[in-house]
């Protein structure tokens, strides 16, 4: 079995510091978080650098080389609704510790993502979601079957799609957490990887919750066959969890330093 994947979204133009930092190529902020992740146990680091319309090619160009020339060449997801700026980060990567991450296709207006991925020979965030947000599972797999099959007519491996089921807010949709749950199965049952933004269940939750609903949360869907997660590698309870479900699962070999590794 292959281990967990984690991908740190904290690098991300949503923030205002991550955001200036972009916009004035100023490498201090953006390092800083880098390695509070890596060293959290990050295995990819997310580059979310917004729309980015007007100099998006060049913001993550700079922002793929910074972050792979000082770490090694970190494997990156590359994530901006502006698909030149992600073919300009892919042509300067350097694929030595992993493929790149092209975050992210759905079945509507992103399904052109896929195209990309295949062209570039990059894995793809595939979001089980068309116009809007799928009603029920029936709707998820259609979505998952045009995703797959788009990607397979261009010459994809099944196993860089990495299909998202889109997690939903428990605050509000609480009774849709199952669904996803479900859904996850579907997509372990086909032998396909996944992922998703996690912390999304946890969303308009007091501060000191969202961690613990976030554990329990990766922990059900490690168990239904997540293989991937997008998250915050410097929440410590849930990197505890993760790193526990992958030695329960035989993921990993456990020593008594299973947790510092």
């Amino acid at each position: 079995m292959a281990k967990f994947v984690i991908i740190g979204e904290r690098i991300s133009a949503t923030a205002p510091s991550i955001n200036k930092a972009l916009a004035e190529r100023d490498p201090e902020p953006i390092l800083k978080r880098a390695k509070q992740q890596l060293d959290a146990g990050a295995t990819y680091l997310d580059v979310n650098i917004g729309p980015a319309e007007n100099d998006g090619e060049d913001i993550m160009k700079w922002a793929v080389q910074l972050l792979q020339g000082e770490f090694n060449n970190v494997p990156l997801a590359l994530d901006t609704a502006n698909k030149k700026a992600i073919e300009a980060g892919i042509s300067v990567y350097n694929r030595s510790k992993g493929k790149p991450i092209v975050n992210s296709a759905d079945a509507a207006g992103r399904i052109e993502y896929v195209d990309l991925a295949a062209a570039n020979d990059a894995i793809v965030i595939a979001l089980c979601n068309g116009e809007g947000i799928a009603k029920d599972n029936d709707e998820r797999m259609m979505y998952c079957q045009t995703l797959l099959e788009r990607g397979m007519e261009h010459g994809m491996d099944p196993a860089d799609l990495w299909f998202d089921p889109l997690f939903l807010v428990t605050k509000g949709m609480q009774d849709k957490q199952m669904d996803i749950l479900e859904c996850i199965k579907m997509f372990s049952d086909m032998g396909l990887n996944s992922t998703g933004g996690l912390s999304n269940n946890s969303n308009g939750m007091p501060k000191h919750i969202r961690p613990i609903m976030d554990a329990a949360m990766v922990a059900m869907c490690m168990m239904q066959g997540l293989t991937s997660a997008i998250v915050n590698p410097n929440d410590l309870r849930l990197m505890e969890t993760i790193k526990s479900c992958d030695v329960i699962k035989n993921n990993t070999l456990y020593a008594d330093s299973y947790l510092e590794i």
